[in-house]
């Protein structure tokens, strides 16, 4: 036990009691996105049964929001380490990077060699595999019109953006002199502004997460406003059902990611204002926090691993789709599979590469994922 704790837990200061709750938050995220791999890679096999198709495709796309939640911790630790102190860009920028590229570097490369030795596995085009290769090592995904390579590393694209516009509203309009007032109505208006915007032309919508995220750091640092546990329970739920409610795009991806925004703040407010309470002490359970403390590397890694899984799966029991037993039977051990591997890329990359002691909360940036 004393092993996995030295290897799992980070050094905390003495206000830090918010950080528990956060990390267990992670591991919550990370969860949500195992089930979009998890019930996609399963389909075949229960393909038959309509109402356990109907529970996966719902479980699926709530799962997708495990991202939404990591962008709202996102925008809550860049814009306060950005707040909170000046810095230069460049030593800023290089933390950024420092945080990204260790761990991602060796998935890629991973990628890239399964490219070769399946081909028929592989996303990388024949026409302009060189540009497809640097795009997606550049982080352009999504953002741009070039398909991941890696599945998940769409929203690093959405990180990175972040990571650059920030500083820059920070220093353009000199936000550390501004009223909280101000600054929160600087950064709503945007969110207002940008969400009607793609409601009407598309766009990446989600990016507004990250402004939920900035203005949760300004209620529980600035503000003596609260949230009940049981609100906050309350309005998770909500939020990840209403993703459920069928709505014509881009509209109703547009109201959807709305109310996440909202939902996702109230969530966050009853969890980390306070380490008392059932719901923080929830996100706090320690199996959960270790989880998200090694989330990036999971998040990375875990998809590739169910592939793998999931093919070995179709050599020994080729899906029929109607397997039903195996959606709850596998749940676990699939889970379990994914974790060692990203342990090991863990422990062995993104630790002891991007991981430096950190005393300060606003810098403790884990998971850009």
């Amino acid at each position: 036990m004393d092993w996995l704790r030295d290897r799992f837990e980070f050094e905390r200061d003495g206000g830090g009691h918010t950080i528990r709750p956060m990390e267990g938050l992670r591991g919550f995220a990370v969860l949500l996105v195992f089930l979009v791999h998890y019930e996609s890679l399963l389909a075949p096999w229960i393909a038959h049964d309509a109402p356990l198709v109907a529970l996966a495709h719902a479980l699926e796309t709530i799962g997708y929001n495990g991202v939404d939640l990591f962008f709202v911790l996102s925008g809550y630790l860049i814009y306060g380490s950005l707040l909170s102190r000046r810095q230069s860009f460049q030593k800023y920028f290089a933390r950024r990077l420092r945080r990204i590229y260790p761990a991602f570097t060796v998935v890629f490369v991973i990628y890239l060699a399964l490219s070769i030795l399946l081909p028929a596995e592989s996303k990388i085009p024949e026409d302009n595999a060189a540009w497809f290769l640097i795009a997606n090592y550049l982080l352009l995904p999504d953002l741009w019109p070039v398909q991941p390579m890696i599945t998940v590393a769409w929203s690093l694209s959405y990180e990175m953006f972040c990571y650059l516009a920030l500083p820059l509203l920070v220093a353009l309009f000199k936000l550390r002199d501004r009223s909280v007032t101000w600054r929160v109505t600087f950064f709503l208006s945007i969110a207002v502004a940008f969400a009607v915007y793609t409601a009407f032309n598309g766009g990446p919508v989600r990016l507004i997460m990250f402004i939920s995220g900035i203005a949760l750091y300004e209620a529980i640092n600035n503000s003596e406003l609260k949230i009940g546990n049981g609100l906050g329970a309350h309005a998770l739920v909500v939020g990840l059902l209403f993703m459920l409610w069928p709505m014509a795009e881009p509209v109703g991806k547009s109201i959807k990611v709305s109310v996440l925004f909202v939902s996702f703040f109230v969530f966050g407010l009853a969890c980390l204002r306070s380490s008392q309470g059932w719901l923080p002490m929830a996100f706090s359970w320690t199996p959960l926090r270790w989880l998200g403390n090694m989330s990036y590397s999971y998040y990375l890694l875990h998809g590739l691993v169910l592939k793998g899984g999931f093919m070995l799966l179709s050599k020994l029991l080729p899906p029929t789709g109607e397997q039903s037993f195996l959606h709850w039977v596998l749940l676990l051990p699939m889970l379990a599979l994914t974790l060692v591997p990203s342990a090991a890329l863990f422990f062995t990359i993104e630790r002891p590469f991007s991981l430096a002691p950190r005393s300060n909360l606003a810098d403790m940036q884990r998971s850009p994922a």
